[in-house]
């Protein structure tokens, strides 16, 4: 069986359970794994997002043409930037901006520059791109206002650092006219539960259809039950942490014990 062939027995499966969009040209996309299982040997991986568009015509030097964005989005979480600075000669923590409800991971893909795809204010209300990202703060921070756009790049520098937070420009690949496919990383340290996989098909600067799928990302084994032990029992994860290190240390001591 040929790729395309393989790849339009998928979309037909794919179809019943895919979010269509309402618009006279369909979207439909699916996800090579909907569960990413991590264990302790886990390492890091990539997931295939495949589908095809419907009733288009690309041209690709057009600049009215039909593009696409995809957005993978981790569960929210609160995080905190932190600035060191010199008191009395030692490097301490200074200045803190926390950012609230920020996606934990965030990767977007597209075939264009994003910036050509849509006028800014519809590329932040999608929240398409790292430069659109909504990243809003706490407001009981002792960041000057002058500072916190630092503060802002700061942050998203650090979670592409960090592998959660990346952008692929013309990176979403048309096996035909309409059938398309792209890559998106996994880090080792990507964080648990459910996320977001977005869609969305441009045409002359405006959204004509879109598309929302769910990805699972869970511990499994004996990573899954220490996961929940200390999430939802933090004092017996704690006790049970120093049981087990007075353990290892007296039988370290008694196997290496000397006459």
């Amino acid at each position: 069986m040929t790729l395309r062939a393989a790849l339009a027995c998928l979309l037909m499966l794919a179809a019943g359970s895919a979010v269509r969009a309402q618009d006279s040209s369909d979207l439909v996309t699916a996800l090579s794994s909907d569960m990413i299982s991590i264990q302790s040997n886990f390492t890091g991986t990539e997931i295939v997002i495949f589908g095809q568009a419907s009733d288009i015509e690309r041209q690709p030097d057009d600049q009215g043409s039909y593009e696409l964005a995809i957005v993978v989005e981790g569960p929210p979480q609160d995080i905190t930037t932190r600035r060191k600075g010199r008191f009395l000669g030692v490097w301490v923590n200074r200045e803190a901006e926390r950012f609230q409800n920020v996606p934990s991971f965030y990767a977007v893909a597209s075939t264009v520059n994003i910036g050509s795809m849509a006028d800014r204010a519809l590329l932040d209300e999608l929240g398409i791109g790292l430069n659109h990202l909504n990243l809003a703060v706490s407001g009981v921070s002792n960041v000057a206002l002058s500072d916190r756009d630092d503060f802002r790049k700061a942050f998203v520098r650090l979670r592409e650092e960090m592998g959660l937070y990346s952008e692929q420009q013309t990176s979403i690949e048309f096996l035909t006219e309409t059938m398309f496919r792209t890559k998106i990383p996994l880090p080792a340290n990507i964080p648990v539960g459910d996320y977001k996989v977005k869609s969305f098909l441009f045409h002359h600067g405006e959204v004509i259809a879109r598309t929302e799928a769910t990805l699972a990302v869970a511990k499994i084994g004996f990573e899954q039950f220490t996961f929940q032990l200390a999430q939802n029992y933090p004092l017996f994860y704690g006790l049970l942490a120093v049981s087990l290190a007075i353990f290892t240390g007296w039988l370290a001591g008694v196997i290496f014990r000397r006459d």
